[in-house]
């Protein structure tokens, strides 16, 4: 797969996280390759030029002005549940949007944002399958969301009014492997908390599939948004089998206590309000995916659902 051609250089943000050092190891056989984190990257590839900067600073804008760039792909997001929602929103949505008035400004001709499938929301009410037209009602019951909302608005802002600049917008469902995300953290657990009543059908994706599903966006000619499926949907109860782990089920109502207290407690990474995406469905139609990016996953239910107990590289 041969993705943005011509000279030039691929800006990925976010590069110091698994997934974005995953995606950079992929790029950088094939392109230059700069990112962009304000975090250390002592084990980045010797052709990667990593610019330590913080993405809402104005020293961002001399990644842009030292050279063309031909792409950005957005992956830096804040997703830490402790962090303040003034510096959650600081981070993620004043710095999303310095980036893209640097991309307009330097007439980058591609961008690609990582969203996530979780703005759509678990609801009680969720049809089977949610496309890309369903409105994103992720925030209602976990405020830590809206700020994930408000950066894939920007960009749905920033593609109709920018259409030189090809702008694909991905929203990957649970994203498992090595990432340290709430899915993956979850099903590491011992012993899995269920609740009492509840087994919603899932939808979850190897952490290379997204990388491969980032590597279709880059292709030329591909704008849009896209909702990121793995392989076939599954029970949670399934999940947890293929992992050979232990469950606890709990009431709803005693579960949801407990962690709150043990969440004032710092006991837990997990904020009451996960609860929903272990009580309600959340499952999305990636036909458009498919089609128009000609994207599938390569890896297995099985495979997909291991990877949380791969080795850490």
């Amino acid at each position: 797969m041969s993705e943005v051609g011509g000279a030039g250089s691929i800006v990925v943000t976010g590069v110091c996280g698994r997934l974005g050092k995953r995606v950079v190891r992929l790029l950088h056989r094939e392109h230059k390759v700069i990112g962009v984190d304000r975090r250390p990257f002592p084990d980045k590839p010797k052709d990667v030029l990593h610019e330590q900067v913080d993405i809402r600073r104005k020293k961002l804008k001399d990644v842009f002005r030292h050279g063309e760039v031909k792409a950005v792909v957005h992956l830096g997001v804040m997703h830490d549940p402790r962090a303040s929602a003034s510096e959650h929103h600081e981070w993620n949505v004043a710095g999303f949007a310095k980036l893209l008035e640097y991309v307009q400004q330097f007439k980058v001709p591609k961008l690609v944002v990582l969203s996530s499938a979780n703005v759509y929301g678990p609801q009680a009410g969720n049809a089977q399958f949610l496309t890309e037209d369903a409105p994103l009602l992720g925030g209602a019951r976990f405020s830590e969301i809206r700020d994930l909302i408000e950066v894939d608005m920007l960009a749905q802002g920033f593609f109709w009014k920018h259409p030189a600049t090809e702008t694909v917008i991905l929203r990957p469902v649970h994203i498992l492997g090595t990432v340290r995300n709430a899915p993956s953290n979850f099903l590491r657990l011992p012993t899995v908390p269920t609740l009492m009543g509840f087994d919603p059908m899932i939808q979850v994706i190897h952490e290379a599939d997204v990388v491969g599903a980032i590597a279709s966006a880059l292709l030329p000619g591909k704008r849009g948004i896209f909702n990121i499926a793995g392989p076939e949907p599954l029970p949670l109860s399934h999940a947890i089998r293929i992992l050979g782990r232990a469950t606890v089920p709990v009431p709803y109502t005693l579960g949801k206590i407990l962690v709150r207290r043990m969440w004032s407690l710092r006991l837990t990474t997990f904020p009451a309000p996960e609860l929903d995406h272990i009580r309600y469905v959340c499952m999305v139609d990636d036909t458009r995916a498919r089609r128009d990016l000609e994207f599938s996953p390569a890896r297995s239910i099985e495979e997909t659902v291991r990877a949380v107990d791969g080795d850490r590289w």
